[in-house]
């Protein structure tokens, strides 16, 4: 996935506007508005970097005369203690953009650094990982590129770009009873309403498996099965469609969950329980 500058600007302005109110009184009081400054953002631990256009976008949306030297790229590792930024230029705008710049940063690294420990979990296996829609409200681009700066995948977008059929669908009563079975009567109606979508079926039983892949879906879900089960059902599939592990995956559980022979794992995890790295910004003398 890739960000367009005008909706990082937008996002960082917000995030800018909401800080600063009507005014950064700390800095504004006891910093000169001549005074200039130097600083680094640093990383304080190991992590997968993520997020550096939007904290060029806080510096800079503050004073065009910030200067930035990048010393490092989203996606590549960074140890511990090493620079990622460079800044020089006016005090007051640095100082109002620190945590802005910062949040970002360390929101969007630490999913991507989340997301490269379960890729690496499942290296050598055909699976890959996924994210789902369980993503912070208004940051949902932002966290599935921070998952693609970790190598992971996106999965659908919102609810306009696949269609997903879970079980919740299934218990509306049109759909429930209708013949043949669920499931089938669902896809029929998806396909002829969206052809131009993939579709993918949620099934919680092998049974609920069996009528999936006879629908001839693209996708199904496998949700919360064991990894004898998940064995099962991609045994039951055949190749018929491509296959997915979903609910209650952990690093501890993934790579045995993969060696099943799924194609893919989505891990909500990535997003809704990824924590924030240590970035810091430390000033330097002149």
């Amino acid at each position: 996935m890739e960000l367009s500058v005008a909706e990082i600007r937008r996002a960082v302005q917000t995030a800018l506007a909401e800080d600063i109110g009507s005014g950064d009184a700390t800095t504004l009081a006891i910093v000169p508005e001549t005074a200039t400054a130097k600083a680094v953002m640093r990383a304080r631990e190991p992590l997968v970097v993520a997020g550096l256009d939007f904290a060029q976008a806080a510096f800079n949306g503050l004073s065009a005369a910030v200067k930035i030297e990048c010393m490092a790229k989203d996606g590549l590792h960074a140890g511990n203690d090493k620079i990622l930024l460079r800044i020089s230029g006016p005090a007051r705008a640095i100082l109002s953009a620190e945590r802005v710049a910062l949040n970002f940063v360390q929101r969007l690294s630490g999913i991507a650094t989340l997301t490269a420990q379960f890729v690496d979990a499942v290296k050598d296996t055909r699976a890959q990982i996924l994210d789902t829609r369980k993503t912070t409200p208004g940051w949902r681009r932002f966290e599935k590129y921070a998952i693609t700066c970790g190598g992971g995948e996106n999965h659908r977008i919102g609810l306009y770009d696949m269609v997903l059929i879970k079980d919740n669908h299934l218990a509306v009563p049109q759909i429930r009873d209708a013949m043949p079975n669920a499931i089938v009567a669902a896809v029929q109606r998806a396909r002829e309403k969206f052809p131009q979508l993939k579709i993918g079926v949620e099934a919680d039983t092998l049974e609920q498996v069996e009528h999936a892949a006879d629908s001839g879906v693209d996708v199904i879900l496998l949700d919360n099965m064991n990894p004898v089960q998940l064995r099962l059902a991609v045994q039951k599939i055949k190749g018929r469609a491509k296959t997915e592990a979903s609910g209650g995956i952990n690093l501890a559980n993934v790579r045995t969950v993969a060696e099943t022979g799924v194609d893919f794992i989505s891990v909500g995890a990535l997003t809704h329980a990824a924590r924030a790295v240590d970035i810091g910004l430390d000033f330097e003398e002149l």
